[in-house]
């Protein structure tokens, strides 16, 4: 009768253990689900190209993406040789940059997009994807962009453009990774590294 009762107490006792497992995991399950839902995902949002046609940027999943607020009056601009070179580099490999023209800034951006088109293509021999002119930031900021500063969306990537040529990189999911801040050149090795370790997973 002991060893009945022990057995019992046994059982009891595993089943409570149990239970608590599965009530771990399901908590750890419920706070492991906002964490893999936090960031903008650009891929959900349709813009216009540069010569005006409607762009689903869901076509980019499965691309790492560099999205990238451009102007042809920055100081700045020069960073377009190396965005050139990135793209040539990379493109093979799943990579794209992602070309946003903004005149936000000082007025820097003023052009048509029919001139922003040329400049980019005869100056700097531009060839990766270029979008029409938006805005960044202020009341008027574009739906993407919206979302990509929100920090309530996009988290520690989120919080106002600060210039032209702030960089934003985008996984293979459409969701954002790094930010890189306009003084960070395209090439610089963090900005290669990290373009890397995404292409690579």
């Amino acid at each position: 009768m002991v060893e009945s009762d022990a057995t019992v107490r046994m059982t009891e006792e595993f089943k409570v253990s149990m239970m608590r497992v599965s009530l771990a995991v399901l908590l750890v399950g419920g706070l492991m689900v906002p964490a893999f839902a936090e960031g903008a995902k650009i891929t959900d949002h349709t813009v216009k190209n540069i010569d005006g046609e409607d762009v689903d940027l869901k076509d980019y999943e499965g691309k790492v993406l560099l999205v990238v607020n451009v102007a042809s009056k920055c100081g700045l601009t020069p960073q377009y040789t190396d965005l050139v070179e990135l793209h040539k580099s990379y493109q093979a490999k799943g990579f794209e940059v992602l070309g946003f023209p903004a005149n936000n800034f000082m007025g820097q951006e003023p052009g048509t997009d029919e001139e922003i088109k040329t400049f980019c293509s005869t100056k700097f021999g531009v060839e990766f994807p270029m979008f029409s002119k938006i805005s960044v930031k202020d009341d008027d900021v574009a739906p993407l962009y919206q979302e990509l500063i929100s920090e309530e969306e996009n988290g520690e990537f989120g919080g106002d453009i600060k210039w032209n040529f702030t960089k934003f990189l985008v996984n293979k999911d459409g969701q954002v990774v790094k930010r890189f801040e306009p003084k960070t050149k395209p090439s610089d090795e963090k900005v290669i590294a990290a373009i890397e370790a995404e292409l690579e997973k």
